[in-house]
């Protein structure tokens, strides 16, 4: 495996209450197969490379959701910078075998991410092709907050763009901005962009909470969309046009939210 650059995403899994039915869709949708992890846990591999962890939830009151994790070679101190800078810890760093450590946190808007130290397990295996995470970005209410945030716990640096029309997603509004985070030490921009932040703006219910969108790659974002359908999931957001492809937001047969996005190169849009 590659290893992954300080704050980086690393890898994502899925809380469900259902993990058969979980790999019964993510099986037919992108294609995965899957191996036992360690308890009520599933690896999704993709051609034969890690790319997801399926899970069943051990507690009901869990959100069924898709969780991110952002790569770490000091689990220890990121969680304390995460203190400092006005998060929240939610699960102090515990070991995952010889594998790795994880933890968990929340940023100052509520929105949740992990945090991973690689030991045996660095990451996904395969990332930015069909069939494999290709994106995150964390939608919130407080974008200033948020952004001092993640430039003090991860160093990133961000660039702002203009999202005028960009409303379908569920993203940002006109006039609001979406900023790309670039890691430390690299030139800000597209090209080197690993997430972003989008706003939540009052065109959407007081009460839905902060979250991260994660994104999968997709050679077809309508055929995608409309298979998710098939499979018995909604869509949240139609397939719509954004700089970088064809976009869709969807929910699963249980409820989790994702993205499944179609680069600009990866054949003719359905239209």
């Amino acid at each position: 495996m590659a290893a992954f650059a300080q704050s980086a995403p690393c890898w994502v899994d899925v809380q469900l209450p259902d993990l058969e039915a979980g790999k019964r869709f993510y099986g037919e949708l992108f294609g995965w197969t899957f191996r036992a992890g360690d308890g009520p846990y599933a690896d999704a591999l993709s051609d034969g490379k890690l790319v997801a962890a399926l899970a069943a939830k051990q507690d009901g009151r869990m959100p069924t959701a898709w969780g991110i994790y952002f790569a770490t070679d000091d689990i220890v101190a990121t969680v304390a910078r995460i203190r400092e800078a006005g998060g929240q810890v939610i699960t102090d760093p515990v070991r995952a075998g010889r594998a790795g450590a994880l933890a968990q946190a929340a940023d100052p808007g509520g929105a949740v991410f992990g945090l991973w130290q690689a030991g045996d397990c660095e990451g996904f295996e395969k990332q930015n092709e069909p069939g494999s995470f290709c994106w995150t970005e964390v939608h919130t209410r407080q974008k200033d907050r948020v952004d001092a945030f993640y430039e003090e716990v991860f160093g990133f640096q961000g660039t702002d763009l203009d999202t005028s029309g960009a409303g379908e997603s569920g993203a940002a509004e006109s006039g609001v901005g979406f900023r790309m985070w670039s890691p430390a030490g690299t030139e800000p921009g597209p090209d080197t962009a690993v997430g972003g932040r989008s706003v939540i703006t009052d065109a959407f219910p007081a009460e839905m909470p902060s979250y991260f969108l994660n994104c999968f790659a997709v050679e077809d974002c309508n055929a995608a969309a409309g298979h998710a359908v098939r499979l018995g999931g909604r869509i949240s957001a139609p397939p719509f046009d954004i700089p970088y492809g064809r976009m869709a937001v969807v929910q699963d047969d249980q409820g989790a939210v994702f993205a499944v996005l179609q680069s600009p190169v990866s054949g003719k849009r359905a239209e």
